[in-house]
């Protein structure tokens, strides 16, 4: 049996009539950094709330190591939460903040010494101690608010959007910094965000969810070049999806063009197929031993090392296409596009 540090068994919540988490049941492995993603409203702060404490699922249990916390208070969970906005306390200064919890449980000066003193080294705060918050940029303000959570020893760390009030360049700078803090400590951490390249740059799992559901769980490359619905091939980064028929046990169909899968198949279903930008080409005949579309480019967009092409074909499908290392000369006109059957993952419903 996987070693488990948080179990979420048929999780429900309601707020009034409305029914924002629905059935949730998910495993979370020791040491792993985990990610939800997900558009906006589609539960994965009220999840991340429940974990900590400050909500109380409707139906289902909670497990922190074995251990059912899912009406236990925040303060007794041993979760440590990072809150998007901070949450640091004006008056009181860095060690003060970073301190505070350690003082609550009553500990000994010296162990609290100790400890913030190691806090602070991890998040680069060292020479600080005496800085109020008002004092500070964000991205420092951020480093305390994880050094407060660090310094109580967490089972878990639930960090809630903590770089979206960060410019671009810091915020990619810290998430480095935090993923390499967090797989240093082995310490088990579940991360909110709705930046896509944050969850695949940083995970270990990315849950992608959607009004309350749980689409899929998996590794990066598994959400992104596997998907199980096709709102996780549409959400996650660019696709090309198509909505094929079934011909036969391992072939379907798009407009008269076949396309063989490792996946059975049933003749006359409704299915869809999901291809990446980077894994289509473009030609001006048929290439052999590829899948071949017809189709007009429309528009194209020059990125340096490479061009995105936007191309229609007969059946009006917007379809997107990446070449990489195009050099000067741009295709235009009619085409085809073509990729490689494995290249194309089926979707079932």
């Amino acid at each position: 049996m996987a070693d488990y540090v948080l179990q979420l068994k048929n999780i429900n919540k309601y707020f009034g009539k409305n029914h924002v988490i629905k059935n949730v049941n998910m495993n979370f492995k020791k040491g792993d950094f985990v990610t939800f993603l997900g558009p906006s409203g589609c539960g994965k702060t009220t999840i991340l709330r429940m974990i900590a404490g400050f909500y109380e699922p409707d139906d289902g249990e909670i497990l922190l190591n074995n251990r059912n916390i899912e009406r236990v208070p925040p303060y007794d969970r041993n979760a440590a939460m990072v809150f998007q906005e901070y949450a640091l306390f004006p008056h009181m200064s860095v060690y003060e903040n970073v301190s505070y919890g350690l003082q609550v449980r009553h500990l000994l000066k010296a162990e609290i010494d100790q400890k913030v003193k190691k806090a602070l080294e991890l998040m680069q705060l060292q020479g600080m101690e005496n800085r109020y918050p008002n004092q500070m940029s964000g991205g420092q303000q951020q480093r305390v608010a994880v050094a407060r959570a660090l310094v109580m020893d967490p089972e878990i760390l639930l960090l809630d959007e903590p770089l979206s009030n960060l410019d671009a360049k810091l915020r990619e700078s810290v998430r480095v910094e935090l993923r390499d803090i967090q797989r240093r400590m082995g310490l088990s951490t579940i991360y909110v965000t709705h930046d896509q390249s944050e969850a695949l740059s940083m995970s270990d799992c990315i849950v992608v969810l959607k009004d309350g559901v749980v689409h899929q769980a998996g590794t990066p490359q598994e959400v992104y070049f596997e998907p199980e619905t096709a709102f996780v091939a549409d959400f996650i980064g660019t696709t090309n999806l198509l909505k094929v028929n079934g011909t036969g046990s391992h072939e379907v169909e798009y407009r008269n063009v076949t396309i063989r899968t490792d996946k059975d198949v049933r003749p006359g279903e409704t299915y869809f197929i999901s291809i990446r930008p980077e894994c289509t080409g473009l030609s001006e005949t048929p290439v052999q031993g590829k899948v071949n579309v017809k189709a007009t480019i429309f528009n194209k967009m020059f990125l340096g090392e490479k061009v995105r092409y936007f191309v229609h074909d007969g059946a009006d499908k917007e379809w997107i296409v990446d070449v990489f290392d195009p050099g000067r000369k741009l295709v235009q006109g009619e085409v085809y596009v073509n990729f490689p059957d494995e290249k194309a993952w089926l979707i079932k419903g």
